[in-house]
């Protein structure tokens, strides 16, 4: 059984940076693709990125290209999201998602808060 465990949400200043990883625990094959959501409170969830194995293609929601990055260590299976200049609006639970195509399964983690506020 797959499990994803997210980490390093927390409180930030405007303006501030944070990084979130997320480790997949179990058998997840080579071809899978990795994704960030989040979901502010009263809003539907939203893809922020997402990085496909083993290519490596990144996937960056068009309002947060350029402040936020995604990246993956497939040796640790575990994906990061790197939020630069980070705003009020950033605020939200952050999930972790992991897609197999084979056998065709989604995984999501427990979600980690990130609040940005002075």
């Amino acid at each position: 059984q797959v499990q994803l465990v997210e980490s390093g949400g927390g409180l930030v200043q405007p303006g501030g940076s944070l990084g979130l990883s997320c480790v997949a625990s179990g058998f997840i094959g080579i071809i899978y693709t990795m994704s960030w959501y989040r979901q502010a409170p009263g809003k539907e969830r939203e893809l922020v990125a997402d990085i496909t194995a083993p290519a490596g293609r990144r996937n960056y929601a068009d309002s947060l290209k350029g402040r936020f990055t995604i990246s993956r260590d497939n040796a640790k299976n575990t994906v990061y999201l790197q939020m630069n200049s980070l705003r009020p609006e950033d605020t939200a639970v952050y999930y972790c998602n992991l897609r197999t195509p084979f056998p065709n399964n989604e995984y999501w983690g427990q979600g980690t808060q990130v609040t940005v506020s002075s």
